[in-house]
């Protein structure tokens, strides 16, 4: 094989990444929006590639991955247009009031409801919607929020890892890799509800002194009225069509942004009163702006051959010993991904691992170690996933209203409650890996099993 020599556009790249990477992961030192940095990154990728031959505005285009990006807009959507009618409300309090001031079985139950929902809609859609909720029913119930809002984010960080559009990062990886909705699912489900089970255990010794408190009885029944019943039975029945469509759409040769764009279409023409100005305002354009940059910025560094260069390095130590070579990059990836957010890590892993598969390596597991890794580790600090952010900023906004410091979930609490979660899921998942690694490597056989059931 050709040994590749540093040259002046890899150097260029190289320096380029890693200063927008940085600007992105201290973003709370400096207080410039991550989205800026990344921006910022594309901008001077796309003009030093053309001033040095290795890049231009064409390849930049080409190297943001539309169907990440069309499949996270549509969902949005869906769920700015589900929001309004009241049932993700009427399903929050309905659990309130089924727990009857049961502390753990209200966790465990709204823990699930956030999880299921993570499969479909995301993990950062789910807790924005029952964050405030969260805090809303357990301030009437006059007990700390925070294990509650924890829980949430922890066990929907964990259950996303589960289905291709579950968390961000699945969708990347699957998208890059041609990984299927279901054979995602077909491998990292049974992991996944392992390491959640495993998860909604150990929160009730973490949280044994705050779910031992006496709760105020309320009558969360008069509140579970729909505003809107009919756009919420038709999203219903759209969000049970798409499924349908995620598990065929190989089948269709359909891609899964497609399926998302089918049911918004559905939504919008069905649903009542649906306005589309009002809705799509409603995008987080910012978010998908930071996942456009990412792309660019990798797909500069990718031709250069940048990421080629530094893949040569790691090759012998992945063809010495794969199973190695994974569980060790589940658990970098799940550290790394705990302190500087999981989806810039896994852009930037991504062309590595294909750089990998060029050279003849079988990366099968290594898709499957990544995609736990990132998942996982999300649970390690506020800064691990997006979700986790949103969590913090909320619980902050309660104790700055309510003059009470302690309701405020910081850094260090977090990292207290959910570090032993992250390793606990990693643990298991490491494990699961090396009894059944044949599986997770050779995925050929299993591939075909899903798609002879589905046929």
């Amino acid at each position: 094989m050709e040994v590749l020599e540093m040259d002046t556009p890899m150097l260029v790249s190289g320096v380029i990444l890693v200063f927008t990477f940085i600007g992105i992961f201290t973003e709370g030192v400096h207080g410039f929006h991550r989205g800026k940095f990344a921006l910022g990154g594309a901008g001077a990728m796309v003009l030093a590639g053309q001033y040095f031959g290795f890049y231009n505005p064409d390849l930049a285009i080409e190297a943001i991955d539309w169907n990440v990006i069309f499949l996270l807009g549509a969902m949005m959507t869906i769920v700015a247009i589900m929001i309004p009618t009241g049932g993700f409300q009427m399903l929050a309090y309905k659990i309130a009031d089924f727990s009857k001031g049961r502390l753990f079985l209200l966790m465990a139950l709204m823990g699930t409801l956030v999880t299921v929902l993570s499969l479909l809609l995301d993990n950062v859609t789910t807790v924005v919607i029952f964050g405030p909720l969260i805090i809303l029913i357990a301030r009437s119930m006059e007990v700390n929020p925070i294990p509650y809002l924890l829980a949430a984010a922890l066990l929907s960080d964990t259950g996303g890892v589960a289905t291709l559009v579950g968390d961000p990062p699945n969708l990347m990886i699957g998208s890059a890799a041609g990984i299927g909705f279901n054979t995602f699912f077909y491998h990292m489900g049974g992991i996944v509800f392992v390491a959640w089970v495993a998860t909604l255990i150990a929160l009730k010794f973490i949280f044994k002194k705050e779910l031992a408190e006496k709760p105020v009885l309320r009558d969360f029944s008069q509140q579970e009225e729909l505003h809107d019943p009919y756009t919420w039975k038709v999203a219903l029945i759209v969000l049970g069509v798409m499924v349908v469509g995620f598990i065929l759409h190989r089948q269709m040769h359909w891609e899964a942004w497609f399926v998302a764009g089918m049911g918004l279409t559905l939504l919008v023409f069905f649903g009542k009163e649906v306005d589309m100005d009002e809705h799509f305002a409603d995008v987080e354009l910012t978010l998908l702006m930071f996942f456009m940059a990412l792309f660019i910025i990798v797909g500069g560094v990718e031709n250069s051959k940048f990421l080629e260069y530094i893949g040569q390095f790691i090759l012998p130590y992945v063809q010495q010993d794969l199973l190695t070579a994974c569980i060790l990059l589940m658990w970098v990836a799940a550290f790394l991904s705990a302190f500087i957010d999981n989806i810039p890590f896994t852009a930037a892993m991504i062309p590595v691992i294909l750089g990998l598969e060029q050279q003849g390596v079988n990366t099968n597991a290594l898709w499957w170690a990544l995609a736990a890794g990132v998942g996982m580790g999300g649970n390690g600090s506020h800064l691990g996933s997006t979700a986790n952010v949103f969590i913090v900023t909320i619980s902050e906004k309660l104790a700055k209203d309510e003059g009470r410091p302690e309701l405020a979930i910081t850094p260090g609490m977090w990292i207290k409650k959910g570090s032993p979660i992250m390793i606990l899921t990693l643990t298991i998942c490491s494990i699961i890996m090396t009894l059944f690694f044949d599986f997770y490597s050779n995925p050929d056989a299993a591939i075909g099993i899903v798609e002879a059931v589905v046929e």
